[in-house]
């Protein structure tokens, strides 16, 4: 079958797409096709492996998701194709670098040369020739906490509280709210600054509660999103995610956005059809958030629950130039 052309909006807006890992990483990869101003924000709470090991021995931000982001602005020529593979590379070793990632070297490295985070990830992009911006949502690194039912198998009723991204990402219980520490980080300024001048915002696809909803804990940037003339647009994930969301239908996504951001205006949902069980019930949902759905062949034909760019890349350019 002959791949469909992406159109273009009729006037080039500006995107910021806010996530984190894989999800975030689709969205632009998709994205980069449909307009030419595209920033990313990425949460900044990973905790787990290289990220994980030089956040504790630096005491920087986790690259690893920023990493991510950048590689997924690479282009689809020679160039941005190499790049991509080179910052994503990961060293198999039995020694100390084994499972370190060279772009989260490289970004670490370039921290300590200039002292900025956002310089740092600035001079990474030009060298990529990315497609657009990554910045980070705060400035400082982050721990999720998880509010848990069930985390004990023989107590299945009982409240606990987890702590950390990989730990709330796998725990075997049911994750009822998520917080941040520090409740009350920074926004990065140039984030906050990309949002208050967007046309567009993005949330999701990605782990809901540790690379969603994060953005929406930090107090400045969730008043910025509440705040901002942007038209927002929420993608849904294609399954739930095992020890995060598992049990969760689309609607349940939906409402606990709306749970931990009862200002944020929606005016988009973005879902995947084979996905939705109950097309009305999840319309009435959206429309219960002020926004309208679309429904769209978005899946990675043998790759699982995971979006294809390309078909991402035409329902985004349908949803862009709607107004």
């Amino acid at each position: 079958m002959t791949a469909q052309p992406i159109t273009q909006p009729a006037t080039q807006p500006s995107v910021v797409a806010l996530g984190g890992g894989h999800g975030l990483a689709a969205t632009l990869s998709a994205m980069r096709r449909v307009v030419s101003d595209l920033t990313a924000v990425v949460t900044v709470a990973d905790n787990g492996g290289s990220s994980g090991r030089l956040r504790e021995e630096f005491g920087c931000l986790p690259p690893g998701d920023l990493r991510q982001a950048l590689s997924a602005l690479c282009g689809d020529d020679d160039w941005g194709s190499t790049w991509a593979r080179v910052l994503q590379h990961r060293f198999t070793t039995t020694g100390a670098m084994n499972e370190h990632s060279l772009g989260n070297l490289l970004i670490v490295a370039l921290w300590e040369q200039l002292g900025d985070h956002v310089d740092g990830l600035d001079l990474v992009g030009r060298l990529l020739q990315a497609e657009g911006r990554v910045l980070p949502m705060s400035t400082v690194p982050l721990d999720i906490t998880a509010e848990v039912v069930g985390a004990d198998a023989e107590r299945p009723s009982d409240r606990s509280t987890v702590r950390g991204q990989v730990q709330v990402a796998t725990t075997p219980g049911r994750v009822t709210g998520v917080a941040l520490d520090p409740v009350d980080p920074p926004a990065c300024p140039e984030a906050l600054r990309a949002v208050e001048e967007a046309d567009w915002v993005v949330l999701g696809p990605g782990s809901w509660f540790t690379s969603v909803i994060p953005h929406l804990l930090v107090p400045e940037l969730r008043r910025a999103l509440e705040s901002s003339r942007s038209r927002t647009v929420v993608v849904l994930n294609m399954a739930p995610q095992q020890g995060e969301t598992a049990g969760f239908t689309p609607e349940t996504h939906l409402e606990v956005l709306a749970e931990h951001a009862p200002g944020l205006t929606v005016d988009w949902v973005l879902a995947e059809r084979s996905c939705v069980p109950d097309e009305a019930v999840l319309r009435r949902t959206a429309a219960g958030l002020g926004a309208r759905l679309e429904l769209a062949d978005l899946a990675l034909h043998g790759g699982g629950p995971r979006h294809d760019p390309s078909k991402l890349a035409l329902a985004f350019s349908r949803v862009l130039d709607r107004t």
